[in-house]
């Protein structure tokens, strides 16, 4: 192309200095006319009309627009939208894929610090650093009477990943140096993918029964709605560790709840069902029972990964080559 293709932002403004900032704004804007300061977060913004009226791309984000048909009227050259987050689900219709515009997602750039942060609680909680913790803070000795804590540690335990999605298999790979035994469930896996991951491919019971740690990154969807209830729940094994970065819905919370007040499993969850949960919930005041809110995935700088895949996505559009992260509509029903 002899000019840049002009593109439009449409997300939330106030996420467009996080995600793009200075040197990602100007990686970008050398294969595309962009203006930072022009966000259509709202379709119908008169303001906003002329620049969707010229736009052949797309920039999109979490505070996005759903891109429906009413929507996509207001932008009749569009051929491209390059989605600035993780799924897609909550912007693209089926109207985006009827009028043959290509989809991308920086999916593969927020998977990375999901497996950072679900690698980084299956060793604390591998040295039970949450009721370590907990214990110092009531006790105020560290030393007294404290030993050396047998039952814990991280040599030979085992992890047990639900999901072979962009996270999972990045946890998988994240594992390989550590003295950890990982193994694999995943209906749509095959022993071929298990093998280049090199790990086992065990049906659901087998692996919930024989890992210390079980770590959910399956997507959300019919299939996998309370994919872990009580029955499941009361497979694992005393002291295992329940760890979801996923969707809250692929968790039953009132059996979770009731299993905890046991003492027998404890559980670190970035995401519940509801999110946020009520004030009320037994999960808050549960010592066995770590919470973070949807914490896991880019955050602070690690937003400018995502910024980046959308800058190297433009540059691919513009100079007429594939895309590297093209969404597959396909494929759609099957990932978070």
């Amino acid at each position: 192309m002899t000019q840049r293709p002009y593109a439009v932002f449409a997300l939330s403004a106030e996420n467009v200095p996080l995600v793009f900032p200075p040197p990602v704004l100007a990686r970008l804007r050398e294969t595309v006319d962009i203006d930072a300061a022009l966000v259509a977060e709202d379709f119908t913004d008169p303001r906003v009309k002329d620049a969707l009226a010229r736009a052949e791309i797309l920039v999109t984000g979490w505070g996005g627009p759903l891109l429906d048909a009413a929507a996509l009227d207001a932008v009749p050259r569009l051929r491209a939208v390059l989605h600035a987050a993780g799924s897609v689900k909550g912007i693209v219709t089926p109207e985006v894929w009827r009028r043959g515009i290509a989809v991308s997602s920086a999916a593969a750039a927020n998977a990375l610090p999901v497996a950072e942060y679900t690698l980084a609680m299956i060793l604390l909680s591998g040295k039970d650093l949450f009721a370590v913790r907990d214990r110092l803070r009531a006790e105020r000795d560290a030393f007294n009477g404290w030993g050396l804590l047998p039952g814990i540690g991280n040599l030979g335990r085992r992890v047990g990943v639900i999901g072979a999605s962009r996270i999972g298999r990045r946890v998988i790979e994240l594992l390989r140096p550590f003295d950890l035994v990982p193994a694999l469930t995943d209906p749509y896996a095959d022993e071929e993918t298990a093998a280049a991951l090199g790990v086992p491919l065990l049906p659901l019971d087998e692996l919930l029964r024989t890992s210390d740690v079980v770590t959910l990154h399956a997507p959300a969807t019919p299939e996998t709605r309370q994919l872990i209830g009580a029955r499941e729940l009361a497979l694992m094994p005393d002291g295992a560790v329940l760890i979801n970065t996923a969707r809250g819905s692929l968790l039953d919370h009132d059996a979770l709840v009731t299993e905890l007040r046991t003492g027998r499993l404890s559980a670190i969850l970035d995401v519940t069902d509801p999110e946020p949960l009520p004030a009320g919930s037994p999960l808050y005041d549960l010592p066995n029972a770590v919470l973070t809110p949807h914490r896991a995935g880019s955050q602070g700088n690690e937003t400018a990964r995502l910024g980046l895949v959308v800058a190297e996505e433009a540059a691919r559009l513009a100079a007429g080559s594939p895309l590297a992260h093209a969404v597959d509509p396909a494929a759609l029903a099957r990932e978070a």
